[in-house]
């Protein structure tokens, strides 16, 4: 049996010579070695780069979040205001993202229009794929953001709680009326036995500071019952929106699976079409078979009686 022989180095002497001839140096053939090795990256499309800018947006949110969890729920590190700007702060992040998802929304229903014949249905299959898929795309960030959002409304909850059970204490200790009889009778004892030294201005100004104080003690009872509705109505206020982004979420994902569904029956249907086209097609071939075939046989029976007489 012959030994099978290397050719290899050969073959590359080949290619240089080649390649010097066809006017390749070293730092050409080089360089069209490396493009055969490493291929450019595809560049990527609008949506893909909208896409992963909000994404980025999305995981900048989370890290402030993370960043600025202990300032916001510690009432001891900072204040009222600095907490009201981290709030601020996020919900214009969380505005921003929210365009940048519709924005991404939009330009897949214009993607779909365009897509579509003018029977209403689309005509390949890849573009639908692909409108399927940036439909995905388009669900994960807004699940991703959700995510966000809920623990941003958990931090929020925890905030408007303890600003009740700060409140809480305050109202306990009501003006109860039995002490302040006793000090208007205790003031009036003493009245009457200081009522050789005082005079009658004194009487009424002591009657005058004891009316606002009353009046003082009900309106701040009033003003306190008040300032606790408001934060038990903003605790169930973001116990609602919590609540109502949970279903716009599911109904989010109950639009995909139906979008899905869709996309399936109109590939049944245009499965559909084109086996009736092609029932169409082998009905009529069979018919003009079945006429060729008759004439034939009556031009052959014509033929045979023809000859026979």
């Amino acid at each position: 049996m012959a030994k099978i022989r290397d050719r290899t180095e050969d073959f590359k002497d080949a290619v240089n010579r080649g390649a010097l001839s066809l006017g390749f140096n070293e730092a050409k053939r080089a360089a069209l070695m490396a493009s055969f090795i490493m291929h450019k990256p595809r560049e990527r499309s609008p949506f893909t780069k909208a896409a992963l800018k909000t994404l980025e947006s999305i995981g900048t949110l989370e890290q402030f979040l993370i960043k600025h969890r202990k300032d916001y729920v510690d009432p001891h590190r900072t204040t009222e205001e600095e907490r009201d700007s981290i709030e601020h702060e996020v919900s214009v992040f969380v505005k921003a993202c929210k365009e940048q998802i519709d924005i991404l929304k939009s330009s897949i229903t214009d993607e779909e229009a365009n897509a579509k014949g003018w029977l209403g249905i689309r005509g390949d299959n890849a573009n639908a794929d692909t409108v399927a898929h940036k439909h995905g795309v388009v669900l994960i960030l807004s699940e991703s953001l959700h995510s966000v959002t809920s623990q941003f409304d958990q931090l929020r909850a925890i905030r408007f709680q303890e600003a009740i059970n700060r409140a809480m204490p305050r109202r306990k200790p009501k003006p109860k009326r039995a002490p302040l009889e006793k000090t208007e009778t205790t003031s009036s004892s003493e009245t009457r036995d200081q009522s050789e030294i005082t005079t009658e201005p004194m009487k009424v100004q002591q009657q005058v500071l004891d009316d606002e104080t009353r009046a003082l003690q009900v309106e701040l009872s009033s003003l306190l019952d008040a300032a606790r509705d408001t934060e038990t109505k903003m605790v169930e206020m973001s116990a609602l929106n919590h609540l109502m982004s949970t279903h716009v979420l599911q109904q989010a994902q109950q639009i995909e699976y139906l979008y899905d569904q869709a996309v399936e029956a109109t590939k049944n249907v245009e499965m559909g079409n084109k086996e009736l086209s092609q029932a169409i097609e082998r009905n009529s071939s069979s018919r003009v078979f079945l006429l060729l075939f008759i004439a034939v046989f009556t031009f052959t029976i014509l033929f045979l009686d023809w000859y026979d007489n």
